[in-house]
């Protein structure tokens, strides 16, 4: 009662794209043939295929804000895909969360400084599935990224808007 399924994923813009599908490990499917490429080349990520593609559709933040109204909290978990995601978003949501991998901090960067041109925020994060903010303390985007350049695990980042 009252969710909405919607067949699409989520990205810049509304159209078509290639879903890179890996059968065995369907977590790590993705839009994102840059992202996908570059964890070919890492340890962590041997023995995964991207076996199948898929023609989806895609949607954005905005026509899912019209459609659905404003949320409180979006969860990005798109692999590769959240700086596409939030391009497609024009206005400010209260939380945003989004993964890391610690050796695609750029991406971090992307995402965090275009939810900074919607509004000011601040920045934690919870490692590795711990559900548990790592910093005491809400940081700027160049503070959060120089926490995580320490961080040996993945886990996920949080951007709330600053009071």
């Amino acid at each position: 009662s009252g969710v909405v399924l919607v067949s699409a994923a989520v990205s810049h813009a509304v159209g078509r794209a290639r879903f890179a599908v890996s059968e065995r490990t369907p977590t790590v499917s993705t839009l994102a043939d840059d992202w996908r490429e570059a964890r070919q080349q890492e340890p962590g990520f041997a023995g995964v295929e991207w076996n199948k593609t898929l023609d989806v559709e895609t949607t954005t933040l905005d026509a899912l804000i019209a459609a659905h109204g404003l949320p409180a909290f979006v969860k990005l978990d798109i692999e590769g895909g959240e700086a596409a995601a939030l391009a497609g978003l024009s206005q400010p949501v209260r939380t945003v969360s989004f993964e890391f991998l610690p050796q695609a901090l750029d991406a971090v960067r992307a995402c965090g400084a275009r939810l900074n041109a919607l509004a000011a925020y601040r920045y934690n994060w919870t490692p590795a599935e711990s559900h548990r903010l790592a910093s005491p303390d809400w940081l700027a985007l160049d503070a959060l990224l120089a926490r995580l350049a320490a961080e040996p695990r993945h886990g996920d980042v949080y951007a709330t808007l600053a009071p």
